[in-house]
């Protein structure tokens, strides 16, 4: 039944049968440790980039300015190029690596890419544990880079083909769930090392990546494949097979449903170039939200805290040891409130948390300009930080990354992930790995200097953003909570907007 974006369903609003059988739920859950390796990323390079040992090996310049010249501006005092080259060069790498992980996806699976993935990343874990120079740092980096671009390629793809279709929001956002673990682990893994006597203590939290990186890849080797990926290499038996046994159904009840999959495979296969047709005008949906919601969801200003929460809190007056325990308390924060959305996606739906997330972080962004503007003003010069200020700082940062954890940072993965057609979804999901890569990268490369530009205008900033953001999403996104993955297309042709480029029917693939 060519048509739609692939397919068109028999009737409108179908439904499929299907539970969450044990064994959907393992290969879920395990696919979705994916996020592990990027998360133990973004909490270990802000505390590593704290400990005077590894600033003293590799940047004594930072050293000097944070350690020894007191008259520094406290907004400036990180402020070093290479500094936040080495955290950023990452991010770059993901992004050139989420091209050629579109292809490895589309025709060797999306397990191959995950094994990919976690062995690239496990190699440049060991280089950077055994740096004796920054350019082996970099290579470490990059090579990370291209570990974490095939990861996040390919496990929010995987997640969604395999979960039930009223479970997949509530599935996939496991991913996120253990990107939040990985961040909480690296904070906790900082915090103990930073002791470590020698001054070695940060090898061990940049070789710590090796072990989530080895986990990934072995499980990732023990995973089946998705009946997509079977069907688009032509296995249509095994992809049967596969659909009943993590359908937890007859042959029978999966029929209607293998037969769209199966449609939507034929179809996808006489797209010979799907980067030159997620350009077509029937896509323009895809193409906006694969490249707006990534781009917005770097600009909510989290990477500034998650990558730099140790560098931010000692920038404005946290001791050593008081910058990683506050970091490990955002940590422990953002690690639990990714547990209302695994409850909420799927209840509430996800322009709900989108909207509600929106708006708190909007509030808090602005109550974190205000204070920190109140202490340190244009100058940056504060001699004593009373500690209520502290803590009330603490719980704004809190309230503010709890907000992000169950909306824009799930939810920013799983929306894309659900509404591409199978015929493009490799490319598309290719569109939201690039983006939010180069925007992580930007905001990476770019923060530290902006705070010493901006001062305590830079939340202002990326307040301003979010504002924007929320009203888009009020605009422009539809809901697509409990709708099969297959029937994604008729939620454009009923949305006020969308409708204008999505017409009823179309053959043209």
């Amino acid at each position: 039944m060519a048509g739609g974006f692939g397919i068109e369903s028999s009737k409108k609003g179908v439904e499929y049968p299907g539970k969450v059988t044990s064994y959907v739920l393992v290969t879920c859950i395990v696919a979705a440790m994916g996020g592990l390796i990027f998360g133990y990323d973004i909490g270990i390079s802000g505390g590593v980039t704290s400990m005077a040992p590894f600033l003293i090996k590799f940047f004594p310049s930072v050293y000097h300015k944070e350690a020894l010249d007191k008259s520094t501006n406290q907004y400036c005092k990180f402020d070093n190029f290479y500094l936040t080259m080495f955290t950023s060069s990452l991010y770059l790498a993901a992004l050139v690596a989420s091209f050629f992980a579109s292809w490895v996806t589309r025709k060797l699976g999306r397990k191959v890419s995950m094994m990919l993935g976690g062995l690239i990343f496990f190699a440049g874990a060991a280089i950077n544990a055994f740096a004796l120079a920054i350019w082996m740092l970099i290579v470490g980096r990059i090579l990370l880079g291209l570990g974490v671009g095939f990861s996040i390629q390919s496990v929010p793809l995987y997640v969604s083909e395999m979960a039930p279709y009223k479970h997949r929001g509530s599935l996939n956002i496991v991913f996120q769930l253990s990107i939040t673990i990985g961040i909480f682990v690296a904070n906790l893994v900082n915090y103990f090392t930073q002791n470590i006597k020698g001054g070695e203590g940060w090898r061990y939290s940049l070789g710590g990546a090796m072990v989530p990186a080895a986990f990934i890849f072995f499980s990732a080797l023990c995973l089946p494949n998705t009946p997509n990926s079977m069907l688009e290499r032509g296995d249509k038996e095994k992809a049967r097979a596969m659909l009943r046994r993590i359908r937890g159904v007859s042959d029978k009840e999966i029929e209607a449903e293998f037969n769209d999959l199966l449609a939507a495979s034929e179809a996808s296969k006489l797209v010979k170039h799907p980067w030159r047709n997620l350009r077509k005008r029937h896509y323009r949906p895809h193409l906006v939200m694969a490249v707006l919601i990534p781009f917005f969801q770097q600009l909510t200003g989290i990477n500034v805290v998650m990558f730099y929460a140790p560098v931010l809190f000692k920038t404005i007056g946290f001791g050593d040891n008081a910058s990683l325990g506050s970091a490990v308390i955002t940590g422990i924060v953002n690690m639990m409130s990714t547990f209302v959305s695994i409850y909420g996606t799927d209840k509430w739906g996800r322009r709900f948390l989108f909207l509600e997330g929106g708006i708190q972080m909007f509030i808090f962004q602005g109550l974190v300009a205000g204070f920190i503007g109140w202490k340190f003003g244009l100058t940056g010069q504060v001699t004593d930080l009373p500690k209520w200020y502290a803590i009330i700082l603490v719980v704004f940062i809190c309230v503010y990354v709890s907000a992000f954890a169950w909306s824009w940072g799930p939810l920013g993965w799983l929306v894309p992930s659900e509404i591409f057609p199978l015929e493009i979804r490799s490319a598309g999901q290719s569109i939201v790995a690039s983006v939010n890569m180069f925007m992580t990268f930007l905001v990476a490369q770019l923060f530290l200097s902006m705070l010493c530009h901006l001062k305590f205008g830079l939340f202002i900033f990326f307040a301003f953003f979010v504002g924007i953001m929320t009203v888009y999403i009020h605009l422009f996104l539809p809901e697509t909570k409990n709708i099969p993955i297959e029937e994604m297309s008729r939620v454009w042709r009923e949305h006020w907007f969308w409708k204008h480029y999505v017409p009823e029917v179309t053959t043209d693939v």
